[in-house]
């Protein structure tokens, strides 16, 4: 059974009046919303307590169910939300009901006020203020939902105002008198779309805080979504949790629950956060994770794994979604692990400390060990190496397998292992020594060659006080590192630190190579967050250039290259379709989830309309495997020619033109340099984001 810490809050503790320290585990409606519109009922959420309790995912520390939004039907004499009675007749009688199955309740709810309870009125509980008395004048939105101008929805409450804390404490004590147990505090500015200053509710945020203070209600409070990392000191003050990103549902963009692109924008998200989270300044949320219902999750099995794997290394609330009544074996058998299920209550956040096709995650515990995650970001099946100095010892005594409660011994020098597509590895690691030193040396972006847009501006938080931005969206919008030099060739670390608010790509090349990609997401333009990706470099002299041709990159505040050219090199390689050859009316298109943030779109219905990669490189003759990730609604066929010969029909499906959706094939390649063209001289094509070289392995 998996033990959870409790603990009492310190007076330095995020959100005060909270008993439960560590991240919580369990339920939401919203994921299941998001497919069945009349699922939120009173009844359905009774149902899905009783199944959570006859699941026997309690034992395992799954406790929360989270009623979210649209159970809220009025208002109260007091200007309080109360519920639509047709749904929830008698929501004290749920709560009692999830109280007696052993489970917490959550309730959502957002900032500021609704227009029906500001334009009657109302008096404000305990004083001789009413509802207009506490609002911002002249009226303005009260949250990222709130519309606009002097007649929005919803109302910005001016705390300054007397009456405006009691309000809000009487808000909350209805909650608690109910029994909540949790609130979810939604539209959250600044972030929720980046309105920045122009929606702030960083006041409404502590007047909550305050207010479940006053409660006398121990009440975790989770603020959401996408938050601006600019004002991290406020959301950590004030809340056990911040959403750190969108939402992981599809949400209509796909068939089913979620995807694969969508969880990984969480691994582009959590490295600009990751130093954020810990006990007394609370938890990074990555929102809804689909485990639960088979296939209807979108994600394969390999997927299911990866993503809980980020999940505890990250030490994130585990909020389920899907359907509790139809849980799965394989589902069960994830969600009950309470070996992995310990690595989320351990107190200390992952860090990244590999990016690109390959990460590596860790958490160093202390006293030598470390929670280790090795992920495939591909879909091919792939070797992976990992040297120990990476993590910052020179020899591991004891290798555990935490999935497997499998010792693996001691294992010199580095970790080896073959992934599944998208797949992982959790492991525990005793480590010893310290590794070889190795140099590095930092390289400024504003001191480098700036092209086109490329300008410098200040950055209080960056190395220097100044970082490079208004790159990309244009081939010569560049910056170019002249003058990188290392004594010897081989592969090298190279840390990127960047800033951007929501998803962004460098596209980068060494020596005028072909284009690399490095995707990255965050929550500030002022705070960097390091990237560090492997890179070849020659003996001497080299040139690193970052832009992004047809899409939108980061800022860029310096490089730094650490090694000995000795790190084990990639063994796949990707190449971008919207830096490709695109002839005929094949075009470079934005797409927000694509690798690069843009893909080839308008391929096919004609024998021209084609997109040709022309350096795709081995090192020797022999078959491959070819990663495609394509973007379709529907059937639609690629033909592939190699080299000219002969084109191959691939028939493909899928259900969204927004994510892309992977296959793999062989193909035969020769040693030097290959190319590939896709089109259809006779239909239309999918769109193309990327395709993957990989070398041929057996299934791990």
């Amino acid at each position: 059974m998996l033990t959870v810490v409790l603990a009492l809050a310190s007076s330095a503790f995020a959100q005060s009046t909270v008993q439960h320290r560590n991240p919580y585990l369990g339920w939401s409606t919203f994921s299941q919303q998001t497919i069945d519109s009349s699922f939120l009922t009173q009844s359905n959420v009774s149902a899905e307590s009783d199944a959570l309790a006859a699941s026997g995912l309690e034992a395992h520390g799954f406790q929360y169910i989270n009623i979210d939004s649209g159970w809220m039907g009025s208002f109260d004499g007091y200007g309080r939300p109360i519920p639509d009675t047709t749904t929830f007749p008698d929501i004290q009688a749920l709560i009692a009901h999830i109280h007696a199955n052993g489970q917490k309740v959550g309730i959502y709810w957002i900032p500021g006020v609704e227009y029906p309870a500001v334009a009657a009125n109302s008096p404000i509980l305990g004083t001789q203020y009413h509802i207009q008395d506490i609002l911002t004048v002249p009226y303005t939105a009260g949250n990222a939902f709130g519309g606009s101008g002097t007649s929005p929805y919803h109302y910005k409450i001016d705390f300054s105002k007397p009456g405006a804390q009691e309000y809000m404490n009487s808000v909350v004590a209805l909650f608690a008198s109910w029994g909540v147990d949790l609130i979810k505090l939604d539209g959250v500015t600044p972030g929720s779309d980046s309105y920045g200053l122009s929606i702030d509710n960083r006041d409404d945020v502590a007047a909550w805080s305050k207010a479940i203070a006053a409660s006398g209600r121990p009440i975790w409070l989770t603020i959401s979504w996408a938050l601006d990392e600019d004002y991290l000191s406020v959301w950590q003050e004030y809340a056990n949790a911040r959403r750190i990103d969108q939402d992981v549902e599809c949400e209509g963009d796909c068939s089913k629950l979620t995807n694969w692109p969508r969880i990984y924008e969480r691994f582009r998200d959590l490295p600009g956060w990751e130093s954020a989270a810990g006990f007394e300044v609370g938890w990074n949320d990555l929102d809804s994770l689909e485990l639960l219902n088979g296939s209807a999750d979108g994600l394969t099995r390999e997927e299911k794994r990866s993503a809980l794997n980020l999940w505890v290394l990250a030490n994130a609330p585990i909020t389920l979604g899907g359907d509790l009544r139809s849980i799965d074996t394989f589902g069960k058998e994830l969600l009950s692990n309470d070996e992995v299920l310990a690595v989320d209550q351990s107190g200390s956040p992952a860090k990244q400390v590999l990016d690109g096709d390959l990460e590596v995650w860790v958490s160093d515990l202390g006293h030598g060990d470390y929670n280790v995650g090795i992920f495939n970001m591909n879909a091919t099946v792939v070797r992976a190496q990992i040297p120990w100095s990476l993590l910052g010892f020179g020899q591991a005594t004891d290798v555990r397998d935490v999935w497997l409660h499998r010792e693996l011994g001691s294992v010199p020098g580095g970790f080896s292992t073959v992934l599944a597509g998208h797949g992982s590895r959790l492991l525990r690691v005793h480590g010893i020594g310290k590794p070889a030193s190795a140099p590095s040396t930092n390289y400024e972006a504003e001191n480098a060659t700036l092209s086109g847009s490329a300008s410098v501006a200040e950055c209080n938080a960056c190395s220097g006080g100044e970082k490079v931005g208004n790159l990309g969206l244009g081939a010569a919008n560049t910056v170019t590192f002249e003058n990188v030099t290392v004594p010897r060739s081989g592969e090298y670390l190279m840390e990127v630190d960047s800033m951007t608010i929501g998803l962004r790509s460098f596209l980068y090349n060494v020596n005028g190579g072909s284009f690399q990609t490095l995707n990255c997401s965050g929550g500030s333009f002022e705070i960097p967050a390091s990237t560090t990706v492997p890179v070849y470099l020659k003996k001497g002299v080299n040139t690193i250039s970052f832009g992004n041709p047809p899409s939108y990159p980061p800022d860029l505040d310096r490089i730094v290259i650490r090694g000995n050219g000795d790190f084990p090199a990639p063994s796949t390689t990707s190449y971008e379709a919207e830096v490709a050859t695109l002839n005929g009316s094949a075009s470079a298109v934005f797409s927000n989830y694509s690798s690069g943030l843009a893909k080839a779109g308008n391929l096919g219905g004609g024998a021209g309309n084609t997109v040709t990669f022309e350096q795709v490189t081995v090192p020797s003759d022999g078959t491959y495997q070819l990663e495609i990730d394509y973007q379709t609604s529907g059937l639609r066929s690629f033909f592939m020619s190699v080299n000219g010969a002969a084109a191959t029909e691939l028939d493909l499906n899928g259900d969204t033109f927004s994510d892309p959706t992977p296959t793999v094939v062989p193909v035969t390649l020769h040693a030097g340099t290959n190319t590939i063209e896709f089109g259809n001289a006779s239909g239309y094509a999918p769109d193309l984001d990327r395709i993957v070289v990989a070398p041929r392995l057996g299934h791990p």
